[in-house]
């Protein structure tokens, strides 16, 4: 069996998908191997369809780990996607400026615990679509480390988010941190050998 020691990057946008000066167009372009979950309207948000466009998208690009960086209502599909794939190939995940589930009436259908993978969860003190408070409120749930920026709204590029270094630096993070367990998995446990 192969093993492919880094990670492919998966980009899951939010309502009217991410243009080309978005933060997440500009991560996408740093990583020749990196997917985007492509949604059938990007102006209609379902949650369970946007989560079930995840599953296709991973069963579509073959085998291998993943680490995603959602945005917006991104992050409440992958939220759904992880809450129902025991088996997702995803290692870690990136939330930045999650959308709020009561704007949709679909709170009850996102995990109430901790999330199955490690997560880091990235908010603002004045977006828009969801308040610092409830930010934190989620990240403690979902077990996931949490930042607040500041006040630089919803981290979009109305807000002057087009290249956006954090979210680079948290992926090669990651893609390290995977690397490890991977070969620490590969390794196997330690074998000791004595001479007589």
């Amino acid at each position: 069996m192969a093993y492919r020691l880094a990670p492919r990057l998966l980009i899951i946008t939010g309502l009217r998908d991410s243009g080309r000066e978005h933060w997440q167009s500009w991560l996408q372009a740093r990583y020749r191997d990196a997917r985007r979950v492509q949604q059938r309207d990007f102006s209609k948000p379902d949650l369970q369809r946007w989560a079930e466009r995840i599953q296709l998208t991973l069963e579509h690009a073959g085998e291998g780990e993943w680490i995603a960086v959602a945005h917006s209502f991104g992050c409440l599909a992958l939220a759904r996607h992880l809450q129902e794939q025991a088996d997702s190939p995803i290692r870690q995940a990136l939330l930045v400026a999650p959308a709020e589930p009561n704007k949709f009436g679909i709170a009850d259908l996102l995990p109430q615990r901790r999330l199955p993978i490690p997560s880091t969860l990235i908010a603002s003190q004045n977006d828009p679509w969801m308040s610092a408070a409830n930010a934190q409120r989620w990240a403690g749930r979902w077990g996931s480390s949490f930042t607040n920026l500041g006040p630089v709204g919803h981290i979009n590029t109305e807000s002057g988010f087009g290249p956006f270094p954090l979210a680079m630096r948290w992926v090669e993070t990651a893609k390290a941190r995977a690397a490890r367990e991977q070969r620490a998995r590969r390794a196997g446990p330690l074998e000791w050998s004595f001479a007589i």
